[in-house]
């Protein structure tokens, strides 16, 4: 979002918030992303209009208290609460917070910040808790979530089909190795006291004997997972983004994302840089903010170091799956 509204009232993160103190947050979220909205239209338009605009784009205060009760009243008037088109599934510490982040900067997604957790922990609550969650949007435009446990969820695809059989679904892959370890060094930095990558991620080091039963272990097995979501959703409702080329082209895996979702190639090359400090990249600076916008500290961490034996084991544990996965999805990943 592009508007000092926005900036200056900004929706804080919650993690996995539920109930009336995440529905109070997101109803001010809703209208701040619809006068965003405007904003962008005004901006699109040329328009000087105080119809389309909001305390960003007028040139003195004297517009605001108007302007703002407007922007409520077409939201209220047009706006709608709406259960999502599309879903971010998957999967953890694959890159998601970055597809979420990067996606919402264009002006036909409006994206629910936090992630809600509806089919894999809040299900009981009910289809209209779940709507109630998200933010208010236009008939033109799509509603997006993301919750990555979604995708290791054995009753989400039936559940998400239940919702809708016409969901579009993202599943953002990583090099399951990497994955592991970053999973790993993310526990570490809350649980310090706990055993060694090493220990966790084999029952027998030296047979070679992985620990599948261990979470960061088995997310990686992409094509087990994968088998359970075919048989609720066709093949051509989900896209695959490589968490590699994310850092490498974010432009062009965001290119392939909004083909996906049916949308115009708005978001760019020239929306990015490079963060040599984080290592991977960021939105540049909006006009209106003196800050460039990048994901939080947690993300970046340095990675715990591995032997370089572990990781080899490793490999040869998961090129099995990772072949397998890569017919079924006709896309090679290049992990190995």
């Amino acid at each position: 979002m592009t508007n000092k509204g926005y900036e200056g009232k900004r929706c804080p993160p919650s993690k996995n918030a539920g109930g009336k103190k995440l529905l109070g947050k997101l109803d001010d979220c809703a209208s701040l992303e619809v006068r965003s909205a405007l904003d962008e239209s005004a901006a699109q338009r040329g328009s000087s209009d105080p119809r389309y605009l909001t305390k960003a784009s007028a040139s003195s205060g004297t517009y605001w208290a108007d302007t703002k009760l407007r922007n409520m009243s077409v939201a209220q008037r047009y706006g709608n609460k709406k259960l999502p088109n599309a879903l971010i599934v998957g999967v953890k510490k694959g890159g998601t917070r970055a597809v979420l982040e990067f996606i919402r900067i264009h002006p036909d997604v409006r994206a629910l910040g936090t992630e809600p957790h509806f089919f894999d922990r809040n299900y009981d609550r009910g289809l209209e808790w779940y709507r109630g969650l998200m933010p208010r949007t236009l008939d033109s435009q799509i509603t997006l979530e993301k919750t990555p446990s979604y995708f290791v969820t054995r009753d989400a695809p039936r559940r998400i089909s239940s919702m809708s059989h016409e969901t579009k679904l993202i599943v953002v892959v990583r090099n399951p190795v990497t994955r592991a370890i970053s999973d790993y060094t993310q526990t570490l930095s809350k649980k310090p006291d706990i055993p060694t990558f090493e220990e966790l991620a084999f029952k027998n080091r030296s047979l070679g004997l992985v620990d599948t039963s261990w979470n960061a272990i088995r997310i990686g097995m992409y094509i087990l997972h994968l088998e359970n979501w075919l048989q609720y959703f066709r093949l051509s409702q989900m896209h695959f983004v490589s968490g590699e080329r994310l850092i490498t082209d974010p432009a062009g895996e965001m290119g392939r994302v909004q083909d996906f979702l049916g949308l115009k190639r708005i978001i760019t090359d020239k929306h990015f840089y490079f963060n040599r400090t984080k290592g991977f990249p960021c939105l540049k600076k909006p006009e209106s903010s003196s800050q460039p916008r990048c994901l939080g500290k947690s993300k970046g961490r340095t990675h715990v170091q591995i032997e370089e034996e572990v990781i080899e084991q490793l490999k040869e544990f998961y090129k099995p799956f990772n072949i397998k996965f890569f017919e079924t999805v006709g896309q090679d990943f290049k992990w190995e």
